[in-house]
């Protein structure tokens, strides 16, 4: 018997229920302690912020795909600073799994995880989207999840990370949004606008807060 085999990219928020029983919840105290926990924002990290806030108000709305993962998300991820000893902020790399006799694969945008040259044990995604849902695109958050559920599986093998949440974002044009998946319970946060300059920096506050639980986990 052939395994039926689907990318990411096929997949919806109501299709994960089907499939694997994925359910959200709307109070989820790991995914609020994630976006209140306080960090240090240093002065040169708020001037480099706020000088692409002035591009961002002029130009977001023409951006394409690409274009804002470079000038906006790959901007953040860097000030961010994810790389580090043991981990890597990885683009574009294949992930795959078995989830319930289904295989799961793609090349999530961006995944932060263990190695240098070959992902291991991802523990943050983001994926990007370019325009808002509508009824006739995609569901950018089923795509997000469905790797976050492959990585949560497939790190049930790894000690220090079994049934840890898997975190991640997912970026439409200026909205943020933040996901926690633990087991099959999910939960997405409210928007965070990149063009306002609060949200800006909680943003940027939340995901060097990932990173510092990504860094302890492993002894950094």
């Amino acid at each position: 018997m052939t395994m039926q085999s689907t990318t990411f990219k096929s997949w919806t928020r109501d299709k994960l229920l089907d499939a694997f029983g994925l359910e959200r919840t709307f109070k989820h105290p790991i995914l609020q302690t994630w976006l209140d926990t306080p960090q240090e924002i240093k002065p040169i990290e708020k001037e480099i912020l706020f000088y692409d806030l002035e591009t961002l108000l002029h130009y977001i709305d023409f951006w394409n795909e690409e274009e804002v993962k470079i000038k906006l998300i790959g901007t953040i991820i860097r000030l961010v600073g994810y790389d580090s000893k043991h981990l890597s902020a990885f683009a574009d790399r294949t992930l795959k799994g078995i989830v319930d006799g289904i295989e799961l694969y793609g090349e999530p945008d961006l995944m932060v995880a263990r190695g240098k040259q070959e992902v291991k044990s991802p523990f943050f995604f983001i994926h990007e989207y370019k325009k808002e849902l509508d009824n006739n695109s995609q569901d950018p958050a089923g795509q997000l999840l469905a790797a976050m559920l492959v990585a949560y599986e497939n790190n049930l093998t790894e000690p220090k990370m079994k049934e840890k949440p898997i975190y991640g974002a997912y970026v439409i044009g200026r909205n943020w949004f933040f996901v926690i998946l633990q087991g099959r319970e999910y939960a997405i946060s409210d928007a965070y606008v990149a063009t306002q300059a609060d949200d800006l920096l909680d943003i940027f506050r939340i995901l060097k807060a990932n990173r510092q639980v990504i860094r302890e986990i492993w002894g950094e």
